[in-house]
């Protein structure tokens, strides 16, 4: 006879995950037609010089991700790979989520589009995106007639 360790959450957790939308938690995964696709979470701040975009992207490669700067978007896209399983290992959970993703921002009109740069580092992929100088609008006089 086996015995079966119950977690009385764990119905729960799994109704959480696929009703998320309704309960107001963002679902950072989806099934689409080319398979799994997940969405990495991102924060946006800005500072006088540059707006900052920081992702975070734990075991994702370099090699494996690509950003593209198109019509006022930038976009983050990529794949994570899932590892290869060892033959002496059961996986007992696997909360992360692998597969191909992809992230988009409409960035503003004053930014130096040929100063965009991006770096990675412990998992989190920074792109700054610097400011341009806003050109200041001189009043005009308007003579009435």
């Amino acid at each position: 006879m086996n015995i079966t360790r119950w977690e009385p959450f764990r119905e729960m957790e799994q109704m959480f995950r696929q009703y998320s939308p309704l309960f107001g938690r963002p679902s950072l995964w989806r099934e689409s037609g080319d398979g799994a696709q997940w969405t990495p979470a991102a924060d946006i701040s800005e500072t006088d010089k540059e707006f900052l975009i920081k992702a975070e992207l734990p075991e994702v490669k370099k090699e494996d991700m690509k950003i593209t700067l198109q019509d006022g978007m930038i976009t983050i896209s990529g794949e994570r790979k899932h590892e290869k399983e060892q033959k002496d290992e059961n996986e007992i959970r696997v909360e992360r989520f692998y597969g191909t993703f992809s992230r988009s921002f409409a960035l503003p009109d004053n930014i130096d589009q040929e100063a965009i740069r991006a770096e990675c580092k412990d998992g989190v992929l920074r792109i700054h995106v610097p400011k341009t100088a806003a050109a200041k609008a001189k009043p005009i006089q308007i003579e009435v007639k």
